[in-house]
């Protein structure tokens, strides 16, 4: 998951011969092709001896014709070999003795004078050996040249003589190496009987502008170091795998990342989210898929290449935060793993140098929303994509500030998403990590600052430019929608809808809540006319998760109850005649009222409405039904006074028999 192996190098041979004449015993140089050299070159690779013994076979050929006066011939010649090359030697088969001697060396090549052991003359050709090591010479871990046990990286060349044609190159390594061709080209190895590997280049039509870079490692057992890092107050075990013959690698890999560990923790602002164990394991660029490292979180492993640089070190121990689980997409992680290696670097005052996006990377340009994962694009656009994922992260930490980015990785790590109800409380959690959109909204969220502008110059493809343009919409709508409910909370589908970035559904819910707000104020005006104090209840269906019914069905319930309560006070009769206050004898059309301004206002909108109809009912009544006990009354006091006449008559009639009996009866005894 960092940088890539960029190997250079040139090869430079030159062949220069001298011509003769006897006659004169003077020599005089003649230029090529007057004499050509045709080199069959053998690479043995040598572990034990931590060397490659190369072997060239060249043949001389002297293309001069002799005159009647002069007789041409060469006896020496130079050619140009590896830079670093020694234990030089020459023969033949022929009579008389070779020489060999360094005559120039450069950080180049190595010239060699070639003293021949006979003289060769015109239209004769003649076959020498020769032999030099190429010694691993130590030192930087990132030198071109390395011959070990677990790993043999070496620059191959092509010799001969300009303009001439001919020649071939083989390299030979033993048992168990596997073998990458990390720069210049030759055909695939073949495999022998006895397990060596064998490259042959074939013929060459052009010796000196052959090269290859091989870079080649033999598995075997690792030597294991432990150290340990303290991250935000926990250890992290490191087991440091080096190759046995690299001692050096762990302690320079393992120093770092030691001191390294604790400084990402505190600029990162999160603990350790590995593995307390985790094995750094040094490796070739091949077997991390052409890549200097490769954090693999699910096994707890880093492989760091053995020529890896301190920017690479670090880049691969922010991966230990940056690696799929905290941020879903490459760029993301790429770009803020070299962002905070940087911030290390600087903190441990160790020199690192991030990817830097010159003109040449700039036209190879992707939006990095299109850059696929490892192996799939071309070197040109990966080497972009690591420098332009780097520049982005710069520009967003130069936006945001590190508590910013802090509080940002926080919400990332506990899947808290945007979007947040003001009310506070268990904040509401998303599944996965945050891929573009989530990270674009985090950061606006935690800022207060506009970042979708970085989105569209650097990140989002002709086919996301849309869904930007949606979202500011959206964003602006929810805005208003959210300032219009004051301390109502929007339902929580509203907000999984803008963290989904469905648009169209979260602006068809923000309408509805609109629609539902604008009925709250009614509402809130018609109950306050008539004294009433509307319950939570609206506020309870709006803030629910099932959508916006519940909300429609109370605030329908809610304007009849008012309208049933407004109805009710306005038939209660100003003041009260004596009829009417007779038709209200016995009943308490108040209380009813009183019961249906508690019934509201506890949310018992169906009691209160039955409470004003019946108190409605009763002033409505009053009159007629006052009539009607005035009717009543009147009866039962004619009845009662017909009664109290009828009683005095009977009484009085009783009376005067009576009186007459006893006068009959007086007469009679009379």
């Amino acid at each position: 998951m960092s940088r890539r192996l960029l190997a250079v190098a040139l090869a430079f041979v030159a062949a220069v011969g001298l011509l003769g004449a006897p006659v004169a015993t003077r020599e005089v140089s003649a230029a090529t092709p007057d004499l050509t050299i045709v080199a069959d070159a053998r690479y043995d690779v040598q572990p034990a001896q931590r060397r490659v013994r190369v072997t060239l076979t060249l043949t001389l050929a002297n293309h001069l014709t002799d005159t009647k006066t002069t007789r041409y011939y060469f006896d020496k010649a130079f050619l140009a070999v590896l830079p670093g090359t020694k234990a030089f030697s020459m023969s033949w088969d022929g009579s008389g003795t070779p020489s060999v001697t360094v005559s120039k060396t450069t950080k180049a090549y190595t010239l060699l004078r070639l003293g021949l052991a006979q003289r060769l003359y015109s239209g004769k050709t003649a076959t020498y050996r020769l032999r030099f090591d190429l010694p691993d010479p130590g030192g930087s871990a990132t030198r071109d040249l390395r011959i070990g046990d677990s790993l043999a990286s070496f620059p191959v060349w092509g010799f001969g003589s300009d303009s001439t044609s001919g020649g071939s190159v083989t390299v030979v390594f033993p048992k168990g190496f596997t073998v990458a061709v990390q720069a210049g080209s030759i055909p695939k190895p073949v495999t022998d009987a006895t397990g060596r590997v064998i490259f042959h280049s074939g013929t060459l039509s052009n010796p000196l502008s052959f090269f290859a870079y091989l870079v080649a490692d033999r598995p075997g057992a690792y030597t294991s170091t432990a150290r340990k890092a303290i991250v935000e107050g926990d250890p992290v075990a490191l087991t440091m795998q080096s190759w046995p013959d690299d001692k050096a690698w762990s302690k320079r890999v393992g120093d770092l990342m030691a001191k390294a560990l604790p400084v990402l923790g505190d600029r990162v602002g999160l603990a350790w989210p590995q593995a307390p164990t985790l094995t750094v394991r040094e490796a070739v660029s091949h077997s991390t898929g052409g890549y200097a490292g490769l954090f693999d979180p699910a096994k707890g492993l880093v492989e760091i290449a053995y020529y890896a640089d301190p920017f690479v070190v670090l880049h691969e121990s922010a991966h230990g935060w940056f690696n799929g689980s905290l941020l879903a997409d490459r760029w993301a992680n790429e770009g803020f793993a070299s962002y905070y290696a940087l911030q290390a670097a600087a903190a441990l005052k160790v020199k690192a140098t991030g990817d830097v996006l010159t003109t040449k990377l700039k036209a190879a340009r992707i939006p990095l929303n299109a850059w696929g994962p490892i192996g799939r694009d071309t070197g040109a656009t990966e080497d972009y994509a690591y420098a332009a994922s780097l520049a982005l992260a710069k520009a967003i930490g130069e936006r945001a500030t590190p508590d910013v980015l802090q509080a940002v990785w926080a919400d990332a790590a506990g899947h808290v998403g945007a979007y947040q109800p003001p009310s506070g409380g268990t904040p509401e959690t998303v599944e996965g990590a945050p891929d573009w959109r989530g990270l674009l909204d985090l950061l606006e969220t935690e800022s207060g600052n506009a970042f979708d502008d970085l989105w569209r110059t650097w990140v989002a493809r002709d086919e996301d430019l849309p869904l930007l343009d949606a979202r500011a919409a959206a964003r602006a709508r929810y805005d208003q929608v959210v300032g219009d409910a004051g301390d109502w909370t929007l339902p929580r589908p509203i907000r999984d809808a803008m963290r989904a970035w469905r648009f169209d559904d979260a602006t068809g819910m923000l309408d509805e809540a609109s629609t539902i707000l604008a009925r709250r104020a009614t509402i809130e005006t018609n109950a306050a006319a008539v004294g009433l104090t509307p319950s939570p209840a609206l506020e309870s269906a709006f803030e629910g998760d099932d959508g916006f019914a519940d909300a429609v069905a109370e605030a329908d319930a809610e304007d009849i109850a008012i309208a049933a309560y407004r109805d009710a006070v306005a038939t209660r009769p100003a003041t009260a005649d004596p009829i009417t206050t007779l038709g209200l004898w016995g009943v308490d059309p108040e209380a009813d009222v009183t019961s249906a301004r508690a019934a509201f206002e506890a949310g018992d909108l169906v009691a209160s409405a039955h409470a004003a109809d019946a108190a409605e009912t009763t002033w409505t009544s009053a009159t007629s039904l006052g009539q009607g006990r005035a009717i009543s009354i009147a009866m039962l006091l004619a009845a009662v006074l017909l009664a109290v006449i009828l009683a005095i008559a009977w009484v009085r009639g009783r009376h005067g028999r009576r009186r007459r009996s006893r006068m009959q009866a007086h007469r009679i005894k009379s």
